[in-house]
This record gives structure tokens, C-alpha cells and sequence, in this order.
């Protein structure tokens, strides 16, 4: 964790003078501003009260085969009707699925044993009307011809490799941490600021614990 030290300088009456002259000049302009901004935070707001979408993690499964943890996972991706307007006008949508294995400790934070992440890249093709999810970790591809099937496909992840037994310490509890989100950072830049503060594209399951089994 950094820490910043803040410190402040005495300003000369003279030069404070000035830069309240310039404040109160554009001081307008920063009123006008906050006021856009509140509406847009409030209207945003409201849409999200009419709004069911949202990701979460309906179940987690851990098994083991040749010495080597494998996932089996089950999410529901529910996107947002902004989100799918703009796939559907050409915007890839990467969605991430996180997950990290630790072991708790007492004394300070739980100490993670392993971390890994799954990227998915959902496409719309206009020409052919088929919706395209690209594995960004395997290299795979595969095409639908809609996108209740694209997302019924990335909703299930089974006998993904996470871990090889032989990190782990017999005499020490582990637990998993699931979760998956839209990448917001990987939206076009001009659709960043809004997505942002925007609860329509504020899609996330949250993070999903689940016990390690030995």
C-alpha cells in the first residue's frame, strides 16, 4: 500500500488575491458542471432501478484429477440493454472471469497462493448476424447464431486447471475466490468516463468464496 504525504504552502495575499479573481470567474462554469454531472448520476440512477441486469456466480465446484485442481463454475450473465446496443453496433465486450487460491493467516492478510484469469472476447458480426466469443487464453473460437446461445456457452467454465496439488501444504485450509466482470478499461475510450459511473455497465458478480478441497 503507498502513502502520500500532503503538505501546503503558504500563499502570498497578493497571489491569493489573483487566483481568487480567476476562481470567481469561471466559477460559473464549475456550477454548470456540477449540475450536469448530479442529473446525469441521478438519471443514471433511475434507469438502474428499471434495470434486472447484473452478473453473479450461480454455483462453484473444485475436483481433482492427476494431482491437478480443476473449476467447474456456472454464472449468469445478464447484460445490460446499453451493454448489448453496443455490441451490436460493433463493440467487442471482454468479459473477465478473476480467480485466486489463498490460505488464511491470522497475523495479517490472507496469503494468495495463486491467481489466474480467463478473458473472454464477445463479438458481433452484422454481416452474418452471428455473435463470436474468442477465448484470449486458449486461443479458441466459437460462433453463434445468437446471443442467448453465446451467452448460455460462457456461462458454464468446466475442468478449467487452476492449481497443481503439489503447492499446497497438507497442514494448511485453503479457499477459492471466484469472480467476473465486464472489462470496463477495455472499452473504447470515448465510452470510459460514463461507463464508469454508470450502473448499466457496472457489471459484476462480486467476488464468491468457495472452500479448497484437499
Amino acid at each position: 500500500m503507498a502513502f502520500t504525504i500532503a503538505y501546503s504552502k503558504k500563499i502570498k495575499p497578493r497571489s491569493f488575491r489573483f487566483l481568487k479573481s480567476k476562481f470567481l470567474s469561471i466559477a460559473p462554469f464549475f456550477f454548470l458542471f456540477a449540475v450536469f454531472f448530479i442529473n446525469l448520476v441521478h438519471s443514471t440512477n433511475l434507469l438502474a432501478d428499471e434495470n434486472t441486469s447484473g452478473f453473479s456466480i450461480q454455483s462453484l465446484e473444485t475436483l481433482m484429477q492427476d494431482r491437478v485442481y480443476l473449476l467447474n463454475a456456472n454464472f449468469d450473465y445478464q447484460f445490460s440493454k446499453e451493454a448489448i446496443e453496443a455490441l451490436e453496433h460493433g463493440v467487442p465486450l471482454l468479459i473477465l472471469v478473476d480467480i485466486e487460491i489463498l490460505t488464511p493467516r491470522w497475523y495479517w492478510t490472507d496469503k494468495t497462493i495463486a491467481e489466474l484469469e480467463q478473458g473472454y472476447l464477445l463479438i458481433y458480426h452484422a454481416l452474418s448476424e452471428s455473435y463470436v466469443i474468442n477465448n484470449l487464453n486458449s486461443g479458441t473460437q466459437n460462433n453463434f447464431i445468437s446471443l442467448r446461445q453465446a451467452l448460455n456457452f460462457l456461462s458454464k467454465i468446466k475442468g478449467l486447471p487452476i492449481l497443481d496439488a503439489k503447492l499446497l501444504n497438507l497442514e494448511k485450509d485453503y479457499y477459492l475466490r471466484v469472480r467476473t466482470h465486464l472489462d470496463i478499461e477495455s472499452l473504447p475510450a470515448p465510452m470510459q468516463p460514463l461507463a464508469y459511473i454508470s450502473s448499466d455497465w457496472q457489471l459484476s458478480s462480486g467476488w464468491y468464496e468457495w472452500p479448497l478441497q484437499k
